[in-house]
């Protein structure tokens, strides 16, 4: 039966036998840790999100003619991806981290046109391979974790060059009925919590790389994976007696390193197998889908402004001149955030396949506001929140015989609020902005789908300067002749075709 909503996820992921280590030591039962069941609560609002607000977060398959939740759906409109950005702002406001499933259905909708062009090229059966695994995903409900991030090793070097080959992912055998991967990916959100593994390659390949060109689906519990569970700032306090010192005690994010040790695909799961000069165009696509993906960081960025706002008013100095423009900034950055993703959503275009894909320069302007942003936000509300912030004293304190009542009465507030809601919004903003969700708000943000280099090459292969150029000699009166050095240099111009609606290769540069 299918999973229909966050309980029966839950549930779902019991009795799984994994390979997870977390402080040293083999995990009996993720579901049941501390550490580790807030971050399984944020993806189980994906599943409620769906039943309680199914026209943002489901939508009508043509693979499978039902309902699916919108986070395995492949994107046949704009207003499809417009629809993904919407479902992600409402889960940031929600949990206040990361959630955890953008990464697989940004995987499933880039794989879905690059396998049709590889098929395209070389008659191989990827795309309806990909297709009937979607359609299983889709009827089940699963999660999908998609997997890029390689260790890398020498960075210098190319997967082929390392000293140790499992620095990337790769194909280490094969037989009739497939391939045999050895390697490992690193910092996987939401791995431990998913269903499946999607196995991507990180970057552009040459063809001395061939045995890395490898994308496939492998069950999370599939015998040789092993998972070292990550340490986020101030986590251990989820394993402390109270909810008070957590900031946010029902939600978390969850990274993972995922170790491949001789681990098999079979050949109906895979998806690519020695296409290298279709790597990149896989990572640029999912890249494309990801950059905009990060307006979830709006979500968050809602719920750190209503934090600040909050203790400015516990504090008594919400009418401040000054407190009002520190959140009138907050949001002028938040939605400038916002602004881009979905702007990218918006000028989305069909691909070859079928399915549509948002527009890769605002993506990449989306994502690189997102690398500053978020710190700024950030920064402002520590400054509203006070030093406080970071020197109470713990819940055990609070809760003390002799502690509790003094710290009841020297640490409280405005007349009207107590101590402990002042305390709780405290440790909220130290959440976000220090302590374990700074992972998903602030360091995901720099670092995730890229580090800000990234979007800044994508950026320039787009600035269409010549095109520029040229409108300024225009209204300059300047003639295209001797002045115009570089007129002929090619550069794309995917960009204003798209904003102004001229037709071209869509696959293109893709």
């Amino acid at each position: 039966m299918p999973i229909k909503n966050g309980s029966e996820y839950i549930e779902s992921l019991r009795n799984r036998n994994l390979q997870v280590y977390l402080f040293g030591e083999l995990v009996k039962e993720p579901v049941d840790h501390p550490m580790i069941r807030p971050s399984i609560n944020a993806v189980a609002a994906t599943y409620d999100i769906a039943v309680n607000d199914p026209e943002i977060a489901t939508a009508k398959s043509s693979l499978t003619g039902i309902n699916v939740n919108r986070f395995l759906h492949i994107a046949e409109s704009p207003q499809d991806l417009v629809n993904q950005n919407k479902m992600q702002r409402k889960l940031g406001q929600n949990t206040g981290t990361c959630f955890q499933r953008c990464v697989g259905m940004d995987a499933l909708n880039s794989l879905y046109s690059t396998t049709f062009e590889i098929d395209q090229k070389y008659k191989t059966p990827y795309h309806s391979r990909l297709i009937e695994f979607i359609k299983k995903a889709q009827s089940e409900n699963y999660v999908i974790g998609g997997t890029m991030t390689d260790v890398k090793g020498d960075r210098s070097l190319s997967p082929s060059q390392q000293e140790d080959p499992d620095m990337f992912v790769h194909i280490i055998k094969k037989d009739e009925k497939g391939v045999y991967i050895r390697g490992a990916k690193a910092h996987q959100t939401g791995c431990i919590n998913s269903h499946w593994l999607i196995v991507m390659p990180t970057m552009r390949l040459r063809p001395e790389d061939k045995d890395y060109a490898i994308v496939g689906a492998i069950p999370v519990d599939a015998p040789g994976i092993t998972y070292i569970y990550g340490r986020q700032s101030c986590d251990t306090r989820s394993m402390e007696e109270g909810n008070l010192d957590t900031g946010n005690s029902e939600f978390s994010g969850q990274e993972a390193l995922i170790i491949f040790d001789n681990v098999f695909i079979p050949n109906d799961l895979i998806f690519m197998q020695g296409e290298v000069e279709f790597a990149s165009m896989l990572v640029e696509r999912f890249t494309c889908y990801h950059r905009r993906s990060y307006v979830c960081k709006t979500g968050l960025g809602d719920v750190i402004i209503g934090a600040a706002a909050a203790i400015a008013e516990y504090n008594g100095i919400s009418n401040a001149s000054h407190i009002k423009d520190k959140l009138i900034e907050m949001t002028h950055l938040n939605e400038t955030i916002f602004a881009a993703g979905i702007a990218s959503s918006y000028q989305a275009y069909k691909t070859p396949s079928g399915n549509y894909i948002n527009d890769d320069m605002l993506a990449n302007v989306c994502k690189h506001n997102v690398t500053r942003f978020p710190y700024e936000i950030g920064r402002l509300a520590q400054d509203i929140a006070g030093g406080l912030m970071v020197t109470m004293p713990s819940e055990k304190d609070f809760r003390g015989p002799i502690t509790g009542p003094l710290l009841d009465k020297y640490l409280k507030g405005r007349k009207g609020v107590s101590t402990e809601d002042r305390v709780r919004i405290l440790r909220l903003i130290e959440n976000m902005t220090l302590g374990r969700n700074a992972v998903g708000y602030l360091t995901e943000s720099m670092h995730g789908a890229g580090s800000p280099q990234a979007q800044r090459i994508q950026i320039a292969r787009q600035m269409q300067l010549e095109y520029k150029k040229k409108l300024a000699r225009k209204l300059a009166k300047i003639s295209e002749g001797e002045n115009s050095l570089n007129a002929s240099a090619a550069e794309s111009s995917e960009y204003f075709d798209r904003i102004f609606g001229i037709k071209q290769d869509k696959g293109q540069n893709k």
